[in-house]
């Protein structure tokens, strides 16, 4: 008797968590779809921002490829600057979901969506999986460049590249809410950018070996969410291409943290900057 009391009281609940579940999981394929519908309709500038680390690759690849000892990085400079060039890729567009979150706010359309029938975090969410997910297709697109790279076409190899893009599109695109979330103006975003962003991709070890780095700034490539991006990248590939190892990237105590470590770091900054940012979402405008 008791039981059955017990299960009448708990169904109304469960009955009511399912459709607010459904709500909130649509409101989150909204936002994705809303991301999906602007890259498909903006191909000049979609095409414009990977032209950007397609010219790196072929003009700064091939011009100091022949200046640039390869015993100095263990492989040719086009090789090694490949993960590099799709951190640049994933960044531009996952940085963009930051922009968009200002201007929706200043062009009134954010608060529109407040007033949908869900969770503050869930239109937050919604947009970090949106801006993951386009990041994530215009690293694909030069993915398939890897063969200019001197890297196979090996499947396994390229899913496990796509898969390190994934985690570093979500965790660009979770610092890049948290920077834009407590913010009004478009222009105040940029100058932050430029003063944080740009930093992190060029001590991210994408264009030279972290180990020609001074000691104090190899102590900033520690903490830098990209340098671990760009590391767990490069060590994919030489996982899966023995002789296209590269020079070390991070290291701890004289050697490279596990990789599976990288990952869990990279993920975990991830959902901290995301969490914050929900946090501060959360306010009331």
């Amino acid at each position: 008797m008791t039981t059955l009391v017990r299960k009448a009281s708990e169904t109304p609940a469960a009955e009511q968590a399912t459709p607010r579940l459904r709500h909130e999981l649509r409101a989150v394929h909204a936002l994705v779809h809303r991301d999906l519908l602007r890259l498909a309709g903006q191909r000049t500038h979609t095409a414009l921002m990977l032209l950007h680390p397609v010219l790196y690759l072929f003009i700064l690849g091939g011009g100091l490829a022949a200046l640039i000892p390869q015993s100095s990085l263990g492989v040719g400079y086009q090789t090694y600057l490949f993960p590099g060039m799709l951190m640049m890729t994933v960044q531009t567009p996952a940085i963009m979901v930051g922009i968009r979150l200002i201007t929706d706010r200043e062009s009134g359309y954010l608060r529109e969506l407040l007033m949908a029938p869900v969770r503050r975090s869930t239109l937050l969410l919604g947009s970090c999986a949106g801006g993951t997910l386009t990041a994530t297709v215009q690293g694909a697109v030069l993915l398939g460049l890897a063969g200019v790279a001197g890297l196979p076409y090996d499947p396994l190899l390229l899913v496990l590249l796509l898969s390190g893009m994934v985690l570093a599109s979500f965790t660009i695109t979770a610092l890049a809410l948290a920077l834009a979330v407590g913010l009004r103006r478009a222009e105040t975003f940029h100058t932050l950018l430029g003063l944080v962003m740009m930093p992190l991709l060029f001590l991210s070890g994408g264009f030279f070996p972290l180990t020609a780095l001074p000691g104090w700034v190899r102590a900033l490539s520690d903490v830098n969410p990209l340098a671990y991006a760009v590391d767990l990248l490069r060590r994919t590939i030489a996982l899966r291409v023995p002789d296209r190892a590269a020079a070390a990237g991070i290291e701890w105590a004289g050697g490279p943290p596990p990789l599976l470590l990288e990952a869990v770091l990279l993920l975990a900054g991830g959902v901290l900057a995301l969490l914050w940012a929900a946090h501060r979402f959360n306010r009331p405008e």
